[in-house]
């Protein structure tokens, strides 16, 4: 289906962007993180998630494809169906959702309207376990992964390319991107800026 769609943006509502492409207006659902860096007037790409059922052809636009893809790692946690992936996504950035996950910060999830305690705890349940299945040997040149030293260089290494893992990165896209930055000086969500603004 759509990858993309880019075009003048003509409406911004609660969840909503229009994008005109062509005279024909197509409704993106999209997160408040998204519509946040929109303007009515004009152009952007939204990189699209399609939802086709019987009754239904919804498609969900993204305003990069970090978010996008962290939309799809929400939805194939078992109870987590297209609009409670977009309230999580609404409630912060994919960087502090994603540590929140690795941290199994409860709270940070539930502060998205509609997810309860249950559904943070199968969020967090489910996709730690993807991360660890996609960050398992993950080696970076540099450092040594020190998984209970918190606030040690190794440990902020972990947390990142676990954070980045989550956000769909291979092992050897995040590899490649944590060589030659320097992270001593940076916090974890600093480090994970940086990779996704480098590899945009």
């Amino acid at each position: 289906m759509f990858h993309y769609l880019e075009g003048p943006i003509t409406i911004i509502e609660q969840n909503l962007a229009v994008v005109d492409i062509g005279g024909a207006g197509y409704a993106c659902h999209t997160s408040m993180n998204t519509l946040s860096r929109l303007e009515t007037g004009k152009k952007a790409r939204l990189y699209t998630y399609c939802n086709i059922k019987e009754d239904a052809f919804d498609i969900y636009g993204f305003y990069d494809q970090s978010e996008k893809r962290f939309f799809e790692q929400l939805l194939t946690v078992s109870g987590v169906g297209p609009k409670a992936a977009l309230s999580i996504l609404s409630s912060g950035t994919p960087e502090t959702l994603a540590l929140a996950i690795i941290n199994e910060d409860e709270r940070a999830l539930t502060l998205a309207p509609g997810v309860g305690k249950k559904l943070a705890q199968r969020v967090i349940l489910e996709l730690k376990d993807k991360i660890a299945k996609e960050s398992k040997g993950l080696k970076v040149s540099g450092y040594s992964p020190v998984p209970d030293a918190a606030g040690m260089p190794g440990s902020k290494l972990t947390d990142a390319s676990s954070a980045l893992a989550v956000l769909g990165y291979s092992q050897s896209e995040i590899s490649a991107a944590l060589r030659g930055l320097e992270t001593e000086a940076l916090s974890v969500e600093e480090i994970i800026r940086n990779v996704l603004k480098n590899s945009l």
